[in-house]
């Protein structure tokens, strides 16, 4: 039951990011491919896929080192915007254009990049910080802190009863018809297990028994790594509580493959874990999803 994210598929290297040791490679940095990165977009060929370029070719910006794949060492460029003849594009809307081999890089680039962008200073003083250790860390000069990139745990949690039916839910911004599973952010001091528990109680007022890890997902708009569960339900009278939550349904598997062929109900695009989630438990054609 394995979920593509699970697997990364470059070597990070750390080991090379210390004293920039990661540019002397054979070729020096000529042999480096570049991903240029301006927040959460990215370059692309007609807006799919991702386009590498050359060290020679990229702009002017801050570095991050992202690791090696195949023997090539692949890094990334920080920049305000991308300019247009690079066809920018946001990652989370290619994202199921992107290659396997390539998702876990290109994930990584925008996390760091978008960390970088809201912690220039120092959280202890005060003060401008510096990139070190090849874009995964910034030192304040003035007061020595080092400040490592934030990574903030969310649960996201395919819930079922006991006639196998799965709770999804829709946000009141969503347009009619967009369901998801349920989410939310893991609280200081508490467990994964009750994590679940807790949210699917507050959102949608159903108790939840046991609760299995199912696989994860990064998550980098901004900075989230998506925990994966099936929870199952022990009651199952639904009460939503009308802010983060609009509606909430129970779904059979017939209904989900009927109502996503018709488009009556839109579901998460492939990339997301919500849809794997999604997949595990009905294990057959699943048609609609988000645009």
């Amino acid at each position: 039951m394995d979920f593509a994210f699970d697997h990364a598929q470059h070597d990070r290297a750390g080991h090379l990011r210390k004293d920039d040791a990661w540019r002397r490679g054979p070729g020096g940095g000529n042999d480096i491919r570049v991903l240029v990165i301006g927040g959460e977009h990215v370059p692309t060929h007609g807006g799919a896929g991702l386009r590498w370029i050359p060290a020679d070719e990229a702009p002017d910006g801050e570095w991050i080192f992202l690791g090696v794949k195949d023997g090539v060492r692949h890094a990334a460029v920080m920049v305000d915007r991308l300019p247009a003849e690079l066809e920018p594009a946001s990652l989370r809307v290619i994202g199921p254009t992107v290659a396997a081999d390539e998702a876990s890089m290109a994930v990584h680039a925008v996390g760091i990049a978008r960390w970088h962008q809201t912690h220039r200073f120092c959280a202890k003083c005060g003060a401008p910080s510096d990139i070190a250790q090849a874009g995964h860390v910034r030192i304040c000069p003035a007061c020595g802190a080092h400040h490592f990139p934030r990574t903030d745990p969310a649960v996201i949690m395919l819930i079922t009863d006991d006639q196998d039916r799965a709770l999804l839910g829709r946000q009141g911004a969503w347009p009619e018809g967009r369901f998801s599973t349920l989410a939310g952010f893991v609280e200081p001091g508490e467990t994964l297990g009750d994590a679940v528990r807790r949210e699917v109680m507050e959102e949608v007022g159903i108790e939840v028994g046991d609760v299995t890890y199912a696989a994860s997902q990064p998550w980098p708009f901004p900075s989230s790594l998506m925990l994966g569960f099936f929870g199952r339900a022990l009651t199952h009278d639904i009460v939503v509580d009308q802010d983060e939550i609009a509606e909430a349904r129970w779904f059979s598997r017939e209904e989900v493959t009927e109502l996503t062929a018709t488009s009556q109900l839109l579901l998460p695009p492939d990339v997301s874990i919500s849809r794997w989630l999604l997949h595990q438990w009905h294990g057959g054609a699943i048609h609609g999803r988000w645009t």
